[in-house]
């Protein structure tokens, strides 16, 4: 036993030997919730469950941390078929100590059945049916209710007993008493039981008492009477008869009666309600089916649309900010100005910034704005860079270099096609250096751009002679 006050273990002594603290009222609380659960144990184990619950409630009401306490209140819960309450101690016995308990074990072996779980789902709400059934006097609706959750849950005692008191309410004695025998059974000592129970007794009694005075006053003492349902039954007590042949056969007469009633009356009655029921469950199961079919079909489609939309912004998105998008080539012209602004001797420089322009971007995607600003600067600075990319590919031209000629006399046409030289030693380039198509291309270019000049004459010469040379 520990102290309340600082949880140093306590000696035989009534006060705390490290902290003083006055601890002999709170021994004596402690020892009694200790009987009481001692108490409620020993009841447990005669099957006397409802003194066993009021002798742990009360050992929790002195001593709300008495973990076995709670524990064993939540089996004997769960035993008489209350799952909520079984639950709900054992889920404050696990947050009052997390480690080293017994109800994780409880707990996991109820919440990690998903079948068992579904059926005391049923069972609950099945059961709150049957009271709804009761209150609305729709007493045989009830009973079917009951009997539904009786065969869920065989150890619900309370559906036992509003079952009993149901068959009370309709003088069904007889199945009230098995129905509360089945209550003895599983707890002894339950109240409401015992209290159902002497109702039936009494009402047997009186009856048993009418009969025997009006109406079979000459019946021998030694004989047993009782009344099933509205049959008066008289079984002779100590009586010896020896069976015969016709005993025998009589009694294999009631039975094949009895199982003849069995096949044609109860079964087929049973097996309707079955059918009927399980119908029920499937039509909700379908119901339900439908319902997320459609909720998983709306979903799909909603991720369908937003998936299309967000391509659609990607694609957008990239048209800006991609490789060849609006402000790659926003910032590439302008850098070009910039350049061209800063150093405006250094043409060549702006003519490199200018170059990285994407030329197709100025066809499909390009503002008037864009388009006339990069004009204007290609129309500054174009003559100049195209004079002087003309003068270093000519002069390569002429060292046979018609790599860097080529290059060079590409972009002096780029930025000036008015330098009809330029194209036309362009041409000249590549057919020296070998590359017939595209000589021919080129030298075709020359006559249809500058016609009726000796560019284009000598130009037309050699597009028939590189011709004639694809020929052979």
């Amino acid at each position: 036993m520990k102290c309340y006050n600082c949880g140093c273990r306590l000696s035989e002594k009534d006060f705390c030997t490290n902290c003083g603290a006055d601890v002999a009222r709170y021994k004596n609380i402690i020892r009694t919730s200790n009987r009481c659960y001692n108490d409620g144990l020993e009841r447990a184990n005669v099957r006397d469950l409802s003194g066993a619950i009021v002798s742990l409630r009360q050992c929790l009401k002195l001593n709300k941390n008495h973990i076995d306490a709670r524990n064993l209140l939540g089996l004997i819960y769960f035993e008489t078929g209350e799952v909520v309450p079984a639950l709900t101690e054992w889920v404050i016995s696990k947050n009052m100590r997390a480690s080293k308990n017994v109800a994780d074990d409880y707990l996991d072996a109820v919440q990690s059945n998903q079948s068992r779980l579904e059926i005391i789902n049923q069972t609950i709400k099945k059961f709150n049916q049957a009271l709804a059934y009761c209150r609305a006097d729709s007493n045989d609706l009830a009973i079917i209710q009951l009997k539904k959750v009786l065969s869920l849950n065989p150890k619900y005692i309370q559906a036992h007993q509003l079952l009993a008191l149901l068959y009370l309410h309709i003088e069904d004695f007889e199945k009230a008493k098995r129905e509360l025998e089945k209550c003895i059974k599983m707890d002894i000592n339950n109240t409401t039981t015992i209290r159902y129970m002497k109702e039936v007794d009494a009402v047997t009694g009186e009856t048993e008492e009418r009969v025997g005075t009006k109406k079979n006053k000459n019946i021998s003492s030694e004989s047993l009477q009782y009344q099933s349902g509205n049959e008066v039954i008289i079984q002779p007590l100590n009586t010896k008869e020896p069976m015969g042949w016709s005993s025998l056969v009589n009694i294999l007469i009631g039975a094949v009666i009895g199982l003849a009633v069995m096949w044609f009356l109860v079964l087929p009655a049973r097996i309707q309600a079955e059918k009927a029921s399980i119908n029920d469950e499937l039509r909700i199961v379908s119901e339900q089916a439908d319902a997320k079919t459609t909720t998983i079909t709306d979903l799909e489609s909603q991720v369908t649309s937003l998936t299309a939309t967000k391509e659609e912004l990607e694609q957008e998105l990239e048209n800006y900010v991609g490789t060849d998008g609006k402000m790659k080539a926003n910032d590439d012209l302008l850098v070009a100005v910039e350049a061209y602004i800063t150093t405006p001797e250094d043409v060549n420089q702006t003519a490199e910034y200018l170059d990285q322009v994407d030329t197709q971007f100025l066809t499909t995607g390009a503002s008037d704005a864009f388009v006339n600003l990069y004009n204007k600067l290609l129309l500054l600075i174009g003559p100049q860079v195209s004079a002087n990319y003309y003068e270093t590919g000519y002069e390569a031209y002429r060292n046979a270099d018609y790599a860097t000629a080529i290059a060079d006399l590409a972009v002096s046409w780029k930025f000036d096609n008015t330098n009809g030289e330029a194209l036309y030693s362009l041409g000249n380039s590549y057919n020296k250096n070998g590359d017939i198509e595209e000589a021919i291309a080129i030298y075709e270019q020359v006559a249809q751009l500058f016609p009726d000049t000796e560019k284009a004459r000598r130009s037309e010469e050699y597009i028939e002679t590189l011709s004639n040379q694809q020929i052979e």
